[in-house]
């Protein structure tokens, strides 16, 4: 990191370790309530590029130890730089070997198959993928979802998702214990998918 990057940094949380409980908070709500928008805390300075929602996300979850991939449109922007300052993350070029994957809204998704996921003794050294939406609308038909912190069955409709994406689902859902968790953001929501959660059907917008 240059000079010249520190110069365009802003600051982080107003209050660090408060800052950072909130985000985490909300985080764990949307995985144990998977399909379910949560509206995300960003009382932080945010960089130019990148969901406000998915950015605080990153910076309440990064830390020293990680390694985080970018989308090309995140990569060379100041989302990059930022991150690194104020986590300390390692910016790692091949998605398959980031712990976080952070994809802009338009950029090609990496295949789900190819990220770290875990193995069946160690399931937690799986890789957690962040992705951007246009929108996310709870209890509008879409997707089904069923599994542990749904009762009987939510709908969710998310607008904005590569094609393919419910079909990844599936295959990275019969991996379990092993399988990525995802995240949806818009640029204020945020929405969990951990891998025990199943789509049963799909009628994207």
């Amino acid at each position: 990191m240059n000079a010249q990057d520190l110069q365009h940094i802003e600051a982080g949380f107003s209050h660090e370790a408060l800052g950072s409980q909130a985000v985490f908070r909300a985080a764990l709500d949307a995985l144990s309530h998977p399909g379910r928008p949560f509206q995300m805390p960003t009382d932080c300075a945010l960089p130019l590029h990148g969901q406000p929602a998915a950015a605080a996300l990153m910076l309440g979850l990064l830390d020293a130890d990680t390694r985080l991939w970018l989308s090309p449109a995140l990569a060379q922007s100041d989302a990059a730089p930022w991150l690194r300052f104020h986590t300390g993350c390692q910016i790692v070029t091949e998605a398959n070997d980031a712990h976080f994957v952070w994809v802009a809204l338009g950029n090609e998704l990496p295949a789900l198959h190819s990220l770290r996921l875990g193995s069946d003794a160690y399931p937690d050294q799986s890789a957690t993928c962040v992705i951007e939406t246009l929108a996310l609308h709870a209890d509008v038909a879409g997707w089904t979802l069923q599994g542990p912190g749904i009762q009987d069955q939510h709908h969710l409709q998310v607008t904005g998702l590569t094609p393919d994406f419910t079909e990844q689902w599936h295959h990275n859902h019969a991996s379990f214990p092993r399988g990525v968790d995802v995240f949806l953001t818009t640029p204020t929501h945020v929405v969990g998918l951990p891998r025990t959660t199943r789509i049963l059907n799909t009628q994207e917008a």
